[in-house]
């Protein structure tokens, strides 16, 4: 359910975080360093111009990005 704020892997990193799955797990399921996936929370965090992750999938949620 893309909208166009978020890009594929952004969608499918904040899918995980969602599932209260962490930097390491998302980075292992994924097959990417946590640091790309660190980078592509900050990069939502900033189009959002939110200050963290959790305000970031709140933002997410309502704008009907991601659902729980």
């Amino acid at each position: 359910m893309l909208k166009g704020i978020l890009t594929k892997r952004e969608h499918e990193i904040f899918e995980l975080l969602i599932k209260n799955k962490s930097t390491k797990d998302i980075a292992k399921d994924l097959n990417i360093s946590e640091k790309t996936i660190r980078n592509h929370i900050s990069n939502v965090m900033q189009k959002l111009g939110v200050k963290g992750r959790t305000q970031a999938v709140i933002e997410l949620i309502k704008l009907n990005e991601i659902s729980l």
